[in-house]
């Protein structure tokens, strides 16, 4: 069996080409994945300062409420 040197350089630039591809999609999953911690961080973060708020109305409801 022969290799055909034309089809094996074919083959071969479209498998570098294929792990260029790769190697940016890498990038940008980590990217990705970096802004969805950063969001999921500053969701707690809301949901801290929403329940703080809520708490410190509903003790002032029911502290001046009861006079």
């Amino acid at each position: 069996m022969e290799i055909d040197p034309v089809a094996y350089g074919v083959l071969t630039a479209k498998v570098e080409n294929l792990e260029k591809k790769i190697d940016k999609m890498e990038e940008q999953l980590e990217k990705l994945v970096g802004l969805a911690n950063q969001s999921k961080g500053g969701f707690w973060a809301g949901m801290v300062i929403v329940s703080a708020v809520s708490s410190a109305i509903g003790f002032l409801t029911h502290y001046f409420g009861s006079k």
